[in-house]
């Protein structure tokens, strides 16, 4: 009998791998970013800019692999914060924490 699976994410992770998941989930968080860049006018949609988004991507997978680890989060909810650190990138990651930081030294 076939296993039912109750989130698109638990899918993934059976066919391809915990991972591989999460390198999917970086390099869709990058490209929708750079998808974002191209409507804009800033950059081609393929053009040279789309290879340099996959170190950003790999780079962004491990940093949000750490911080769920780090947050105890879980399977599906690491997957989203993988992506959503992919999809901000490291100017964007560094925006947070610089207002986290102010804010907490602020009082």
């Amino acid at each position: 009998m076939p296993e039912k699976y109750t989130s698109f994410i638990e899918l993934m992770n059976a066919w391809v791998g915990g991972a591989f998941t999460t390198i999917i989930a970086s390099l869709l968080g990058r490209f929708m970013w750079h998808g974002n860049e191209a409507r804009k006018g800033r950059r081609k949609f393929f053009g040279v800019e789309l290879f340099w988004e996959l170190p950003v991507a790999l780079g962004m997978a491990v940093i949000g692999e750490s911080a769920a680890a780090y947050a105890d989060l879980g399977q599906p909810a690491s997957t989203g914060l993988i992506a959503l650190l992919a999809y901000l990138g490291p100017r964007g990651v560094e925006a947070l924490f610089h207002k986290w930081f102010d804010r907490r030294m602020a009082g």
